[in-house]
This record gives structure tokens, C-alpha cells and sequence, in this order.
């Protein structure tokens, strides 16, 4: 329906997307399970300030011997200048900490340069990591962006560094980092990949939905969607099941009221499908969603 030429939700069962459709809040925090954990905050401050204190709680446990970070997303970014806050007020030493970038935009068969007004690299840096008193930063090569060649990104993740928590939003296609539904074409004309095939990939180049760059191009270009690469690298499955948990932040901003209960459905009922690839998460053994209730939303028809 969306976009004829690529998988997307809209190849579900109809059953299952109008039972998401007819989640209430009550019947959200229901599906929490062993594995999978439902949160909602009351504020947009409470909210932001808790997913920034994961970054905290993430370096706080990095020693000498034992170093630890946190991957984080660029959407949202309210969270990111809370950071440097926390970090210089508590005098927190970042020396062992580490920090994974999970996707970055690919133009010209390469990852888009820093001084782009669109490079999440540059977002990361301007919003937070530059602002942290340098006494207390990490050292350099303790950042992690992902780039064209993504051999040194794939292979810092099998260190020996902890990576405490992979941060994550939810775009309206219900990706994480940039792990998009796949073209119908080839092998995938007629079925999407299989779960357990989607999950073995690993970091790498990908082709973005059409409603990624439409959804793109309403939050960071004012619409203009041939301002928005149609490319990017992303962090894959792979990297994703070697985090310790996965914390996923809906504040309304980006998914829709209908998409943020498909996903939480999905995954409380360990239904996965790669047509929806956040559903995937429901075999990952932490992960957490993330809500502000204000954000929420219904999904009643009304006409605007």
C-alpha cells in the first residue's frame, strides 16, 4: 500500500494491525513479559532526563579493565545536551567510557562528511561530546561513527567493551538505527527475509524505505525530501544482540500512535516479522520501551 516495490507493515494480517489499533495504555503495560519491559513517563522532562541518565548509568561502569558504553540513535536528540550536564556536574571521568554512533547518511558512495548540517556525527559532537568539559572526555578513538568502510566500526564491538544499552527511536517504517524493510525484489519478491536471516546481518550500506525519507525530510528538512540521501550505514542485528539491553524511546515525535502499539504488540507477543523489523527485538533478551503518555495518542479516526 505504501510503496508497492518494498515490504512495510502494511503486509500484515489486517487481525493483527486492528488488535494494535485497539491497544489501550493499560493494555500496553499488560505486555510486559521476561524479556520485555513497558515504561511511561508523565512529563517530556522526566522523559529525556531518564534517557540521558542511561548514557550515565552506561559509563558510570567503565573501569581500566572492564570498559563500557552506550550506542546511541540521532532521533531523538532532546536527550543529548542533558548529557554533557550530567557528566560535568557529577565530575564524571570518561576515560574508559566508549560511545557507538548506529547509523550515519551514505551520499556519493560515501558516509556523509562532518561538516554536513545533516551528519549525526556532527549532531553528536555539537550537542554533547563537544560540550563536556575536556578534562573529562573520552579519548577520541573511544568514539565509534560508522563509516562507508565498515570494517573498524564491525570489529569494535568484539573488544572486550561492554556495550551497556543500545538507544533507539522508532521510525514510522518501525525501524531501529536504519534497519529498514526490504525491496520486494529477487528472492524477497514474493516473502520478506526470515527473522533469523534478517538477524544475522551486521553493519552495512542499506537502501532507505521511501517513508524513512519522507519521515526525514519532515523532521531535519522541512519537507524537502530531495535534500534527504537515500542511503545511509547503519548498525545491523548483529551489533545489536552483542548490547546488554535495548532501550527504545517513543516520545511522539516520530512513530505515529498506531506504530508505537504495533511494535510494543509485536514484540509482548513475540510475533516477528522483518516486514516489521523492530519486531525482531521480541528475541532479544532486554529490551525496554520507553513512552511519553502524553505522546501516546489514540488511534480513533477523526478528520483534521
Amino acid at each position: 500500500m505504501l510503496a508497492p516495490g518494498w515490504w512495510d507493515f502494511t503486509t500484515l494480517d489486517d487481525e493483527l494491525l486492528n488488535d494494535a489499533a485497539n491497544l489501550t495504555p493499560k493494555d500496553m503495560l499488560a505486555l510486559l513479559r521476561p524479556g520485555f519491559k513497558v515504561v511511561f513517563y508523565d512529563t517530556l522532562e522526566d522523559f529525556y532526563l531518564a534517557e540521558a541518565l542511561e548514557y550515565i548509568t552506561a559509563w558510570q561502569q567503565a573501569t581500566p579493565s572492564n570498559p563500557a558504553g552506550i550506542c546511541g540513535p540521532i532521533g531523538p536528540t532532546e536527550q543529548l545536551p542533558l548529557v554533557p550536564r550530567l557528566v560535568n556536574e557529577l565530575q564524571l571521568d570518561l576515560s574508559n567510557a566508549h560511545f557507538w554512533e548506529m547509523d550515519e547518511w551514505f551520499i556519493d558512495e560515501k558516509e556523509i562528511s562532518p561538516e554536513s548540517p545533516i551528519s549525526f556525527e556532527r549532531t553528536d559532537r555539537e550537542l554533547c561530546f563537544d560540550r563536556i568539559d575536556k578534562k573529562l572526555r573520552m579519548p577520541e578513538s573511544n568514539l565509534h561513527f560508522p563509516k562507508a568502510c565498515t570494517s573498524e566500526y564491525i570489529s569494535s564491538w568484539d573488544k572486550g567493551i561492554r556495550c551497556i544499552v543500545m538507544q533507539g527511536g522508532q521510525g514510522d517504517i518501525k525501524h531501529w538505527a536504519f534497519n529498514d524493510p526490504v525491496k520486494r525484489e529477487g528472492r524477497y519478491k514474493d516473502t520478506p527475509p526470515k527473522p533469523e536471516e534478517f538477524r544475522k546481518l551486521s553493519t552495512r550500506v542499506v537502501d532507505l524505505h521511501p517513508v524513512t525519507c519522507m519521515q526525514n525530510a519532515r523532521t531535519s528538512a522541512g519537507g524537502v525530501v530531495t535534500g534527504i540521501p537515500t542511503k545511509a550505514i547503519t548498525v545491523g542485528p548483529a551489533e545489536t544482540w552483542k548490547a546488554e539491553k535495548v532501550s527504545i524511546w517513543h516520545a511522539g515525535m516520530h512513530d505515529n500512535p498506531f506504530g508505537q502499539r504495533l511494535t510494543a504488540l509485536m514484540i509482548g507477543k513475540k510475533i516477528t516479522d522483518s516486514a516489521v523489523p523492530m519486531s525482531l527485538l521480541a528475541d532479544h533478551p532486554n529490551v525496554q520501551f520507553n513512552y511519553y503518555r502524553g505522546g501516546l495518542g489514540t488511534c480513533g479516526t477523526e478528520i483534521h
